[in-house]
């Protein structure tokens, strides 16, 4: 007997798992249909001995010191401010738009914040509503570099124009008037230094808590029993797609480990407008890791696979808030994350999501922690685990 069964091993089970089995005394069942823990943060060294990512890279940042200090309880960290820079019109240039991109596009020598604001407002073109990625960067920076830096990647990306595209699409892309080449500007910009497995794994190690991977909840047998369900995949495919399928893009990666120290100035170029992969990535930007060697992986976005990413339209947005009324009618069962709750959060936002849904359980009237660890929890000593080395 389990108090609770937890469906998909990334981040919102990990968490979910841990807090319950590590503070509250509970009996967890873990499982996730891939052989591995981590979800689609997992990495791993390949064949050379280069650590990657597997689906893609994932840089972890955040504003969030509680979260921050949450994770800092599985791994160290290695200090990373992520870069990306754009192949456009054979030159290489930062993302997001600042003022370099512009003085290289343009070949222009602008040097203040103002003539900058003053080149984007004097090629800004109005929308009487912006309800679309298309009308959220033309309106901002016009028709020209939207063609050049967002149309096609987005077409790539997403297989629908941005004029179809919810405004969440490029809304979430600052454009910048200032030299700032970073990608993110969060309070904390770090990567785990032994990598997301490593920390999962940390994470999860406790008694308490049973993994069951390569495993489909739906395929347990009658003899495991569970007072309740946290799920965190597709919340359509819970519900046997009553609704129809909500629609995901996938990716393809295809990896290559190349005879050379490197072959990028940052870790990830983009081609909006060349080819047929959306990115490059090369891991020992993100890694640190010192190898004769590099490992690079390309993106290839694709209509079937894996769900990465929501589709944000309209008929979607009310397709999933069918599935999420459901669900709220749905005893004993809480879904938590990126697919159950067809968002793109980035991970800081779904490590936030766990915690606060491990409060919401505490919190029910019915909640009954075991009397060892509510007796630790009273007195503000609640067992709390050592790996961050």
């Amino acid at each position: 007997m389990f108090d609770y069964l937890v469906v998909g091993a990334g981040f919102a089970g990990a968490v979910t798992a841990e807090r319950m089995a590590r503070c509250y005394g509970k009996k967890i069942l873990l499982v996730d249909r891939r052989n591995h823990v981590g979800g689609n943060a997992y990495d791993h060294y390949n064949d050379d001995g280069l650590l990657i990512h597997r689906y893609g890279p994932h840089i972890f940042h955040t504003n969030s010191e509680q979260v921050f200090q949450y994770l800092s309880q599985f791994t160290a960290w290695r200090s990373y401010e992520h870069r990306v820079l754009a192949c456009v019109d054979g030159k290489l240039v930062p993302v997001p738009i600042n003022r370099d991109t512009v003085n290289t596009l343009y070949n222009l020598n602008l040097r203040t914040d103002e003539e900058v604001a003053a080149f984007f407002a004097e090629r800004a073109q109005s929308r009487p509503t912006v309800r679309t990625s298309e009308d959220v960067v033309v309106s901002k920076v016009g028709w020209d570099l939207y063609q050049k830096l967002f149309r096609n990647y987005t077409r790539k990306q997403w297989g629908k124009d941005p004029s179809e595209l919810d405004a969440q699409v490029t809304a979430r892309i600052p454009v910048r008037t200032n030299r700032d080449d970073r990608y993110f500007t969060d309070r904390f910009q770090v990567m785990p230094k032994h990598g997301y497995t490593r920390m999962f794994e940390n994470m999860l190690d406790h008694p308490n808590i049973k993994l069951g991977l390569g495993c489909d909840y739906r395929d347990l047998g009658e003899n495991v029993h569970y007072r309740e369900v946290i799920y965190t995949g597709p919340i359509d495919e819970f519900f046997n797609f009553r609704f129809g399928e909500l629609p995901y893009r996938s990716l393809r990666f295809v990896h290559e480990t190349l005879a050379q120290e490197l072959l990028q100035p940052v870790a990830v170029v983009n081609y909006p407008n060349d080819h047929a992969y959306t990115r490059i990535t090369e891991f020992k930007h993100l890694t640190g890791q010192s190898h004769h060697q590099t490992s690079v992986v390309y993106e290839y976005p694709a209509s079937e696979g894996d769900p990465y990413y929501p589709v944000p339209t309209p008929e979607n947005g009310a397709l999933y808030k069918k599935y999420a009324e459901l669900a709220l009618q749905t005893k004993r069962v809480h879904f938590a994350g990126r697919l159950a709750t067809y968002r793109y959060y980035n991970m800081d936002q779904v490590v936030a999501q766990a915690l606060t849904l491990v409060k919401q359980l505490v919190a029910s009237p019915d909640f009954v922690p075991t009397k060892a660890v509510a007796a630790a929890a009273g007195s503000g000593l609640v067992p709390q685990p050592a790996f961050a080395r």
